[in-house]
C-alpha cells in the first residue's frame, strides 16, 4: 500500500482497528450494566461518524483525535473507569486515585478539533467565533454528560452507580472532569489554529 493510499483510506483503517477492539472488550466486561451505559455514547458517536463519512470527511488527524476517545471509553467501559489497570501511571506520580477517567476526559475535548473543522470548511463563521463555538460546545457537552452520569447513579444506585459516577470518593469529580474536558478542547484548538497557519 503507498502512503497516498494508506491516506485515503486511513479512516477505514480507524474504524475497522477500534471495531476489532470493541468487539474484544465486549466479551465478559467487569459489569455488564455498566458496560452498557458507558456504550451508548461510544456505539452512537461511532456509528454518527460512520453515516456521515460521505457528506463530510473530516481531515485525517480528526479522525485520530476522535478516536482516542473512542478507545479510551471503550477500554473504561470494559473494566469500569475506576477499576482500569493504571496502576504504572498512579505509581509513577504517587497518586491516591486511578487517573485513567481524567485522561479519558481530556480525550473528549479533542473533538472541538473536528467541531472547528466542520465550522471553518463550511465557512460559517469567522476565526475567533469558531474557536469560542467549539471550546464552548465542549464544554457544555461535558456539563451535560455529568448531570447524565450523576442521573444514572441516583436512579441505579449500588455498586452500578457509584462505578458509573466514578468519583472514587472525590467530591470535586464532575468539577475537574468538567475542567481535563476543556483543557483537551484547548490544546486540539492550538493544534487545529497551528495546522491552519502551517498549511
Amino acid at each position: 500500500m503507498t502512503y497516498r493510499s494508506f491516506k485515503q483510506y486511513y479512516p477505514h483503517i480507524l474504524a475497522a482497528c477500534f471495531t476489532v477492539l470493541w468487539c474484544v472488550l465486549a466479551i465478559n466486561p467487569l459489569m455488564r450494566d455498566v458496560w452498557l451505559a458507558e456504550n451508548l455514547p461510544i456505539v452512537g458517536v461511532f456509528l454518527l461518524l460512520v453515516a456521515s463519512f460521505k457528506k463530510f470527511r473530516f481531515s485525517n488527524t480528526a479522525y485520530t483525535l476522535m478516536s482516542v476517545w473512542l478507545i479510551l471509553h471503550t477500554i473504561g467501559g470494559h473494566y469500569t473507569f475506576a477499576k482500569v489497570p493504571f496502576d504504572f501511571f498512579t505509581d509513577m506520580f504517587d497518586l491516591e486515585r486511578n487517573h485513567f477517567d481524567r485522561i479519558a476526559h481530556f480525550s473528549i475535548g479533542f473533538y472541538a478539533y473536528p467541531i472547528a473543522e466542520l465550522v471553518t470548511r463550511k465557512k460559517q463563521a469567522t476565526p475567533i467565533v469558531t474557536y469560542l463555538f467549539s471550546l464552548f460546545g465542549i464544554m457544555s457537552l461535558a456539563a451535560g454528560y455529568e448531570i447524565i452520569e450523576w442521573w444514572y447513579a441516583v436512579l441505579e444506585g449500588g455498586d452500578a452507580g457509584i462505578e458509573f459516577l466514578g468519583s472514587q470518593g472525590d467530591i470535586w469529580d464532575a468539577q475537574k472532569d468538567m475542567l481535563a474536558d476543556t483543557l483537551g478542547a484547548v490544546a486540539s484548538l492550538t493544534l487545529f489554529r497551528w495546522h491552519n497557519n502551517t498549511n
